[in-house]
């Protein structure tokens, strides 16, 4: 099994539909990979439905690992100051055939892509630019070298 860095490169956001029906919206995503959650900033420029973030977020991936799910989910969120956050959409990525690359060339990347977001009923409620990489990290072993331990003596 390899071990490596899953990095996203979250990058922009556009046409992002208004959850409140007052006001702008303040989004920030949630990505998921294998039930591990990371969170962006919250973007809070041109009323939000054009966000820009730049966030790069990092999970520690193996492959292959347990379970065949290597998807994230990247949920788009409303923040909201004196409610609960509203779900605006989501989108996946299905990341399993740059994890085989990567474990096999050591590095791969997915270019900067959009993905469409919609919400619960499946309509589209925008779209979001990401950018995906994978790259093992080395084996910090000692290639088999063996150290001098304290040796046990008795005097007697």
């Amino acid at each position: 099994m390899a071990v490596g860095i899953l990095e996203v490169n979250l990058i922009s956001g556009k046409g992002l539909k208004r959850s409140d029906f007052l006001g702008k919206i303040d989004p920030y995503v949630e990505i998921q990979y294998k039930g591990q959650t990371r969170k962006s900033s919250v973007a809070k420029e041109d009323g939000g439905r054009n966000p820009t973030w730049n966030d790069k977020l990092k999970w520690r991936a193996e492959f292959p690992g347990s379970g065949a799910d290597y998807k994230l989910i990247v949920k788009v969120m409303d923040h909201d100051t004196f409610s609960t956050d509203d779900f605006i959409g989501e989108a996946t990525v299905h990341v399993k055939e740059l994890l085989e690359m990567g474990v096999e060339k050591g590095t791969a990347e997915l270019r900067p892509t959009k993905y469409n977001i919609v919400d619960s009923d499946l309509s589209f409620v925008g779209e979001l630019l990401i950018g995906v990489s994978y790259s093992l990290l080395q084996d910090r072993g000692m290639d088999g070298e063996q150290f001098g331990g304290w040796k046990h003596s008795r005097v007697d």
